[in-house]
């Protein structure tokens, strides 16, 4: 870093330059999001001061008519976007300037292709739409004033977005900011008032804030003699759409003002809009975005529906109105009795809060439930990209439970083909007698599909749910029943298929256990605390043995993930299950040398333990007993 006196030149972050080149050099579908970009921050910068000023009056220094100006000159080349909010500290420009994405730039070059058209769309997913200037500019210049500050606390930002910027003092004599386009010279197409003026109306024309231009005289020139002398007049409709009725929208303005709200490039899927009069006065509009945020597994991070009153911004995403499992919503509430000065701990502490929050969950369960009834291709969509935050809800709103259940999709024996199902589709399809909806749980989707605990079910053409999200294994601690139908894990306990049992089986299964009980006491004895309990199993077909755990105790794959994650976790030693069937198992049966009836029966541990995604205390031991018994057969064999 090099300093002088008045000016120092800083190096963005690694991300940052790797970005800003991306952006640079990367083929837009639509470079003119840039302006819905830099309009969408002028418009936030205004509604925080509207905030803060409700604690702070003289933060409006004298005035309080807040708007965005967008002028050019053609002569110079440049493209000027000013307003007058907040502003932003010296501090503060570093921090926000300075530094992209800071809660999701890892996670932003994770996801990147390598190819740039693709990439550039996912740029406006993580809150660097500033950066957006650099599409079409060679050169942007920033000045800066926080509210309450004095002129000479200003601040000048400059970066031709290759590396570095530059920070100097500046004079400013009203607050909040502006910033300065040099335009390259294969984009100055863009200073032409009818252009910029077509942009505005069709990317930001429902802002609730005015943009303003200069106004045009007969021959379409702005009038001369400087910025403060122009006329200048509304470009936009500058009305609260949410407060607008329905009727009177059209659905590229609920597109547009979406994109404006949530600084996506792609349009929602679907959306719901309502005015609630009455004891409580409030409107609310909700979108379900087409693909996930980028942080939506960040459960600390809300920053989903906006707060406003009386439409001044209060907050954004107040996690009193949207439960953590909505995360994914975007979109506003605009209260007409909080009042003005409400706090966080206002929030906590009020009924009308709860009352609603409570219609606006209704609300959000309503549109997804009609977007799962009427489009299936868009439902499918919105499971791919949210539907695992969704399943946190069958644990955070015991109240909303069932209705949250009917939205759920799981993958099923019933369908490789990748086409997931509800629990009502399950249902329809259960066999005559069956009372119990089953399903496993696993790391993946494969060690599902393959584990030997489905066995039986395939022999007897029983579907079987395969779990395979972190989030499963949490959800199903406290999903019971569903439509009066009781969920049971087919690794766990002892298996009871009741009236799906063929009895004629059942008694040679008897038969056979008694047969098996030498050897299971045998197995007992070495494998010793192990296991909890040694049987004869009839839920196998395939595999010589497979382990299970306790109706009521923590799932193996469960265990495991807390595990890898530090947590302390109450052991539960599980029960090893034979199958008599199998030739492995048999030929142990016949053995009389201890040592190898003690190598076998731990090798059929192991084994059961691995696929079911267990961890072995010993895996060299494992290892080296295996590959004693491989030489052993071989040698048995000459």
């Amino acid at each position: 870093m090099s300093v002088d006196v008045h000016k120092e030149t800083l190096e963005f972050q690694t991300e940052a330059k790797q970005l800003l080149q991306l952006m640079i050099h990367s083929l837009y579908s639509n470079k003119e999001i840039f302006l819905r970009e830099l309009i969408s921050n002028a418009s936030d910068a205004c509604d925080k001061l509207r905030f803060e000023a409700l604690g702070d009056d003289a933060l409006y220094e004298g005035d309080s008519e807040l708007q965005v100006v967008v002028s050019f000159n053609k002569q110079a080349g440049t493209l000027t976007i000013r307003d007058n909010g907040i502003g932003m500290s010296r501090q503060e420009v570093i921090d926000n300037i300075g530094t992209i994405a800071r809660s999701g730039t890892r996670q932003f070059f994770e996801k990147l292709s390598g190819d740039q058209a693709k990439d550039a769309q996912l740029i406006g997913q993580f809150g660097v739409g500033f950066y957006s200037a650099f599409i079409v500019a060679e050169r942007v210049e920033l000045t800066t004033r926080r509210a309450g500050l004095s002129a000479e606390h200003a601040v000048r930002w400059e970066s031709s977005g290759e590396g570095s910027y530059t920070l100097e003092v500046a004079h400013k004599a009203t607050r909040g900011t502006e910033i300065t386009l040099h335009l390259r010279a294969d984009e100055r197409e863009l200073l032409e008032d009818y252009r910029l003026r077509g942009i505005v109306r069709r990317y930001s024309d429902s802002i609730a804030l005015p943009i303003m231009m200069a106004k045009q005289d007969a021959e379409g020139q702005a009038a001369d003699g400087g910025l403060e002398r122009i006329k200048l007049e509304r470009i936009n409709q500058a009305s609260a759409l949410w407060k607008r009725a329905r009727n009177d929208i059209s659905e590229q303005e609920y597109q547009d003002f979406y994109k404006h709200l949530s600084h996506d490039f792609e349009g929602p899927l679907v959306h719901t809009h309502a005015h609630v009069e009455g004891r409580q006065s409030y409107s609310s509009l909700f979108f379900l975005p087409s693909r996930a945020p980028f942080d939506l597994w960040d459960r600390d991070k809300r920053h989903g529906v906006k707060l406003y009153v009386r439409r001044v911004f209060i907050m954004d995403a107040a996690e009193e109105l949207i439960p953590n499992y909505l995360r994914f919503v975007r979109g506003i509430i605009d209260s007409d009795d909080l009042p003005l000065n409400v706090s966080r701990e206002i929030l906590q502490h009020n009924r009308q809060i709860e009352v609603m929050r409570g219609s606006s969950v209704k609300k959000i369960l309503d549109m997804i439930e009609d977007l799962a009834k009427n489009d299936a291709a868009k439902y499918r969509t919105f499971w791919e990209q949210c539907g695992k935050v969704l399943k946190e809800g069958v644990v955070e709103d015991m109240a909303n439970q069932q209705r949250i259940c009917q939205l759920l999709r799981f993958d099923s024996t019933h369908d490789s083909s990748g086409e997931r199902v509800s629990l009502q589709d399950y249902i329809a399809r259960m066999k005559p007698g069956q009372d119990k909806i089953y399903y496993i749980s696993a790391e993946t989707l494969a060690a599902a599909r393959s584990s030997p605990h489905l066995e039986v079910f395939r022999k007897k053409d029983i579907e079987v749910l395969l779990m395979h999200d972190r989030v499963d294994e949490w959800m199903m601690g406290y999903l019971f029943e569903f439509d009066g139908k009781s969920l049971q894990s087919v690794a766990k306990g002892s298996l009871e298929l009741g009236a799906l049992d063929d009895q004629e089986e059942k008694q040679k299964f008897e038969q056979v256990a008694d047969e098996f009980k030498g050897l299971v006491e045998r197995i007992k004895t070495a494998l010793g605390e192990q296991v909890k309990e040694v049987r004869v199993t009839h839920r196998l077909t395939d595999s010589p043995s497979c382990v299970v755990v306790g109706e009521h105790d923590m799932a193996i794959n469960l265990q495991k993930l807390l595990k890898a994650a530090g947590q302390q976790v109450p052991e539960a030693t599980p029960t090893l299950e034979i199958n008599p069937h199998h030739p492995l198992v048999r030929n142990l049966k016949q053995l009389d040398d201890e040592t190898r009836i003690r190598d076998w029966s731990q090798l059929l541990f192991d084994q059961a333990l691995l696929s079911e995604g267990g961890q072995l205390q010993d895996p060299a031991a494992f290892v080296k007993r295996t590959n004693e018994l491989l030489l052993a057969l071989m040698l048995q064999g000459r």
